[in-house]
């Protein structure tokens, strides 16, 4: 019980920290980081991707600024590009540039002072001075048709100066409501000349976006205030310019207004309504990243050339930098290399398609139900569950929480936060964990003692995390056991001091070792040369009899390697045998009270060991039963070699060559392995020349296969003293 209360204490403690967080009480930096970090890897999962054919960005590109100048360009060469953009069908035409000082025309000053000395001649020029004025040249280009011009807030206090003729308000402030509006205040403006601001359909403001704490662009202001009006930003005046309506807004009810709700609530925009945050911002809604538009170079549109022009037709331009030097870049969810003018494209994107995510009213209220419900059923839950299950009802919650969010955020478009939630999961799974892990080392180093010797550590911890699954205690059981023994393992030690015995042993039972471990075997002994190994307990496993024929490869891989390392050393090769079998064996921990292993016993284990036996009698390395094959029968390939009575038993079982894995067995071996099964059928049926042929045949594709030349010694025994008439092809080794 003291247990479960230190748990549900410190859970508690981190619901209570997180609501504080969550009311404002705290700011846990942290906690907004993750938040942003999950907001912006939803933005880029959810992308529709593609582009928006409806808005191409006239590009003032390097190739534009090579081809017509550097920036600033006369505003002529301006007009022009506005005027051809006309004349290929764009609807709208908008500038991501203010023009907040005149374009003097070093030709017409001249005139004028050459004007002053002449009054005739000033009075021509004042008649023509219209033709040679090119800001009015700009502004008669952008009277054509449709245009949005920018001009651009300052919220300095230190810039508290007006530059150019600001464009008419959107919309003026209601005194019952001024002293309430939150929206982003300026102190100045910089505007465009008269010329070029009479000449626009309209205007909108470019001022820099809602930046957050870590410098992205996330949320974008459709509206600023100035004294007692509210200007639209450039998106949304080419929106209502391109849609031919008026924005208006929407604002909240008296009574949620004296509740503390900001006053205004949305902005319609004809059939669209477009939700906003008190400070009259949307929540940019990026199509993807850099390049989800399509650009045209404005150098293309001056001198008509631009490759597609039909994509220009009935389409709404944005004319913005993105040559180096230029280009206004942003850091958004898609990285720190964005250029600006695409921020106001997704957003005037987002005005048309009516598609903006937004939080609504019950957002903090959302965020806080779900902190405490979860948080509170994962501190009441989590410390009487194990591990396992602890780890499978976090999936649960959080596979909740994260779907739940997810279906608000695709069906409703409602922006939800979800750091909050997934941090009190989280941190009360650790804290259950952390804290029991103290309490489960005494189980591990427990588990640790008992089978410790026997199975590789990470097993030994898997154990230790449900320990009443495993025993000590003897039991029945399916399992494959292996033997692997040194052959003429008593030449070799006689020819070696006991120090070169013992290192040679080391070297020989460490790899072999190491492959048990790694099928998640269990050593059963060491008995001088051989090893027992078992796979299925303590740990059980539903593919011991595959894992077991992989160990046995493993073993004869690892010795090739050895090998090499002794003929180097100038040492002897090792050759070894190995068998496996399986079936139903009594497994635990036998002995006497004076000392007890964890071991099997039973006639399928010494099967096993009959096995390993035969393999030199046969010229093979590894055999296998009928019953390990039958178990494993897909992932390898077999050579029956033999149906055989060993020592001890009366029911003969069929003994199997493992070739190796089926899908690495090359064609050539697969051709003599159909030869030896149709050899063998012919040795069962008595029909010795038939058999004696293929087996010729396969001696002089393989000279050195003892298997051959024994089957052909067998052949010709049979022959000069054939079997009884009841024989059954069953062949009986006397000799263990």
């Amino acid at each position: 019980m003291k247990r479960y209360l230190i748990r549900l204490v410190s859970s508690l403690a981190l619901i209570g920290l997180l609501a504080a967080h969550i009311l404002g009480n705290i700011h846990i930096p942290f906690v907004a980081q993750f938040e942003r970090l999950l907001y912006d890897t939803r933005v880029r999962l959810s992308a529709p991707g593609g582009k928006d054919d409806k808005i191409v960005i006239i590009a003032l590109d390097e190739r534009s600024l090579d081809a017509e100048g550097h920036w600033p360009w006369s505003r002529d060469k301006l007009a022009r590009l506005v005027s051809q953009l006309y004349a290929y069908g764009v609807e709208v035409v908008g500038f991501d540039v203010v023009f907040p000082e005149r374009d003097v025309s070093f030709e017409l000053e001249t005139l004028k002072q050459l004007g002053r000395q002449d009054p005739a001649f000033s009075r021509k020029l004042e008649r023509f001075s219209p033709q040679l004025d090119r800001d009015a040249i700009f502004g008669d280009a952008l009277a054509q048709g449709r245009s949005v011009v920018a001009f651009y807030f300052h919220t300095d206090e230190r810039a508290q100066y007006e530059t150019g003729d600001l464009p008419i308000a959107a919309f003026e402030f209601d005194d019952a409501i001024r002293d309430d509006i939150r929206l982003p205040t300026a102190t100045g403006y910089s505007a465009n000349v008269p010329e070029i601001t009479e000449g626009a359909w309209s205007a909108g403001f470019i001022s820099n976006p809602l930046i957050g704490e870590d410098g992205i662009v996330r949320r974008a202001p459709l509206l600023h205030a100035y004294g007692n009006n509210a200007y639209e930003s450039l998106s949304l005046a080419m929106a209502s310019t391109y849609l031919d309506d008026i924005a208006l807004p929407v604002f909240v009810d008296a009574p949620l207004l004296l509740q503390g709700y900001p006053p205004l609530e949305a902005i319609v925009l004809g059939e669209r309504h477009i939700p906003v945050d008190a400070q009259g911002a949307v929540l940019v809604p990026y199509r993807g990243g850099a390049g989800s538009f399509n650009y045209v170079s404005a150098t293309d549109v001056i001198n008509g050339t631009v490759p597609n022009p039909e994509q220009l037709a009935g389409s709404i331009t944005l004319i913005g930098a993105t040559a180096p030097g230029l280009v206004d870049l942003r850091s958004t969810p898609f990285g720190s290399i964005y250029p600006g003018v695409e921020v106001h494209a997704n957003v005037l994107a987002g005005i048309l398609d009516n598609s903006f995510r937004w939080q609504p009213a019950y957002t903090q209220a959302a965020e806080l139900i779900a902190v405490l419900a979860f948080g509170l059923l994962a501190a009441l839950v989590l410390p009487v569950l194990s591990a396992v299950y602890a780890t499978l009802l976090l999936i649960v919650m959080v596979t909740a929480a994260v779907w739940t969010n997810a279906y608000l955020w695709d069906e409703k478009l409602h922006v939800l936060p979800l750091a909050t939630t997934l941090i009190v999961l989280f941190g009360t799974y650790l804290l259950n964990m952390v804290y029991g892990y103290f309490f489960e080392s005494r189980s591990r180093s427990h588990m640790n003692d008992l089978f410790g010797q026997y199975v590789p550590p990470d097993l030994v911890s898997e154990m230790a995390h449900d320990p009443t699954h495993y025993s000590m205690e003897s039991e029945k059981r399916e399992l494959s056991v292996l033997f692997t023994d040194i052959r003429s393992f008593t030449t070799i030690s006689e020819a070696l001091d006991a120090q070169e015995l013992s290192d040679l042993l080391n070297r020989f039972l460490t790899p072999m070792t190491e492959v048990v471990h790694e099928t998640h075997g269990t050593i059963d002994k060491y008995m001088g040369d051989c090893i027992m190994a078992f796979w299925g307990a303590p740990l059980r496993d539903a593919n011991h009899a595959e894992h077991a024929i992989v160990a046995g490869l493993g073993m004869l891989n690892a010795l090739t390697a050895l090998n090499e390392s002794f003929v180097e050393e100038g040492k002897p090769e090792l050759k070894i045998g190995v068998g496996v079998n399986t079936g139903t064996m009594s497994v635990g921990n036998m002995g006497s009270r004076f000392r007890r292993a964890y071991t099997v016993l039973g006639d399928s284990v010494n099967l096993g060991s009959r096995l390993e036996g035969l393999t030199k009698a046969y010229g093979v390395e590894m055999l296998v039963s009928e019953f390990t094959r039958d178990a494993a029968a897909d992932r390898f390939l077999y050579r029956e070699i033999d149906r055989v009575r060993v020592k001890g038993k009366r029911l003969p079982v069929g003994i199997y060559e493992v070739v190796g894995e089926a899908s690495r067995v090359p064609d050539i071996e697969r051709a003599r392995l159909l030869q030896f099964e149709q050899a063998m059928k012919l040795y069962r049926a008595l029909d010795w020349d038939g058999a004696e042929g293929i087996m010729l045949d396969l001696v002089d594709q393989v000279p050195d296969k003892l298997l051959y030349r024994m089957y052909l010694q067998r052949i010709r025994t049979f022959r000069a003293e054939p079997p009884p008439a009841d024989w059954d092809g069953v062949y009986t080794h006397d000799s263990k």
